[in-house]
């Protein structure tokens, strides 16, 4: 493993109880910084505590979807911290399998909710903090279902489009300042979010893998422990694909 300097740095990582999270916090947590965890699960949480791995400097289980919880949440982060360097927006659902015009409207409103209109929310709370400080590194975690459009998963492959466009639009708004917004669209990993999919649909995803396996999660990790490093200094509003050769662009 190489070693990627975080030491000191303040870390926000949501959803950092299970999957991709998880690895994330704990490859930052190796590499110094201090990881706070935003979660709703109290379950997901106490099981990731209980594995005794790492140690979160915090954990906070709200609803990113509330505006004005995250608003609220951030700042007791920064009184408590003095800062936030680091926002990693990973909480995400996939939604149910169904083709899109027998795709039920509630279900499609909790995925864009959740996985699109959260991650909005965070970024647009912690924005002003990192431009005060002319420092920060944001990545979205966002999916290769948002460049391919995956059949079965429109909420999901929409959201996640959208995720990339946000990126893109921060990234240049934030290009005047020592801030770095990027995303990365991962293929699948056998993490838990499988048990909310079809099985067809986890054959489909890997049949689309030329590397012929799925994502491991500290792959994901590596990858993203970089991108929020004080050496990404000049990539912003970029899409960092780890989807084993599936992207074509």
């Amino acid at each position: 493993m190489n070693n990627i300097d975080l030491n000191n740095k303040i870390a926000v990582v949501t959803g950092a109880s299970q999957g991709f999270g998880y690895a994330i916090a704990k490859r930052f947590t190796e590499s110094g910084a201090k990881v706070i965890n935003i979660d709703k699960d109290p379950e997901a949480t106490a099981e990731a505590k209980s594995k005794g791995e790492f140690t979160y400097a915090d954990t906070f289980e709200i609803d990113i979807t509330n505006f004005e919880i995250v608003e609220e949440t951030f700042k007791t982060i920064i009184d408590k911290y003095n800062n936030i360097d680091i926002l990693v927006n990973n909480a995400g659902i996939a939604g149910p399998s169904f083709k899109t015009w027998e795709y039920p409207s509630d279900d499609w409103n909790k995925v864009i909710d959740i996985d699109l209109n959260g991650t909005f929310n965070c970024c647009k709370v912690v924005t002003p903090y990192m431009i005060k400080n002319n420092y920060g590194r944001i990545v979205n975690i966002a999916s290769i279902a948002g460049k391919d459009g995956n059949p079965n998963a429109s909420a999901y492959s929409a959201a996640k489009a959208a995720v990339i466009a946000l990126t893109k639009s921060l990234g240049k708004e934030l290009a005047d300042y020592n801030i770095a917004v990027n995303c990365v669209t991962p293929a699948a990993a056998k993490t838990k979010i499988f048990d909310q999919i079809s099985e067809e649909h986890i054959n489909y995803m890997l049949s689309k893998i030329p590397r012929n396996r799925f994502l491991k999660v500290d792959e994901l990790a590596s990858m993203v422990s970089w991108m929020v490093s004080e050496e990404n200094s000049f990539t912003t509003g970029g899409v960092f694909d780890i989807s084993g050769g599936r992207a074509t662009y």
